[in-house]
């Protein structure tokens, strides 16, 4: 009679996800602020003292741009030369108490150095956001709509098809005067 050994240990996920972690140059920090997991969770996790629950997976897939499978994983995948993110993938920032939405189109590993987003702001809906470090710039192309843009003391009319380029080194609003949806791509340039 021959008996099958069947290994129920949980995935050994630590591995992985320090090389999905380094591969994009993020820290053990840039990883935690962008998936929401602490630092303290993702060291323990990588050097395989917890295993994470199902929503810090699912957390971690979305911040490194990975499906919850390859996370799971042990084999080693080789690059694909086009990668589509569907769009139930792209992580999204929700304002829906400011009227806005937030969609991270841009990839986590270039995150602090290029960051683009969609947004879009419903009708009176505003994105303020605080000064970042000194020598960020931002883009701002509307897509539909109009919006008012704040920087500083002045305050500028953005429409459709236009593109403002301006210094977010200083606090600055993105606000949606109009009554209709506005949308815009936002590209962040850190220095």
């Amino acid at each position: 009679m021959s008996t099958t050994l069947t290994n129920n240990a949980p995935p050994e996920v630590g591995a992985t996800l320090q090389r999905l972690r380094l591969a994009r140059g993020l820290t053990l920090e840039d990883l935690s602020r962008i998936a929401g997991v602490s630092k303290s969770m993702l060291s323990q996790i990588e050097r395989e003292k917890a295993n994470p629950t199902i929503a810090i997976t699912w957390r971690l897939a979305n911040a490194l741009g990975v499906q919850i499978g390859e996370l799971l994983s042990s084999e080693v995948r080789t690059a694909e030369l086009i990668r589509v993110v569907d769009a139930h993938e792209i992580p999204t920032l929700p304002g829906a108490h400011a009227g806005y939405s937030l969609r991270i189109l841009g990839p986590m590993d270039l995150a602090g150095k290029y960051e683009w987003y969609e947004l879009t702001l419903a009708p009176g809906g505003e994105l303020a956001s605080q000064a970042h470090d000194p020598g960020t710039g931002e883009h701002l192309t509307v897509i539909t709509g109009a919006v008012e843009l704040e920087v500083g003391n002045e305050k500028r009319k953005v429409r459709h098809g236009a593109t403002a380029r301006y210094p977010a080194d200083q606090n600055h609003v993105i606000r949606n005067t109009g009554k209709t949806e506005a949308k815009a791509v936002l590209v962040v340039v850190h220095r």
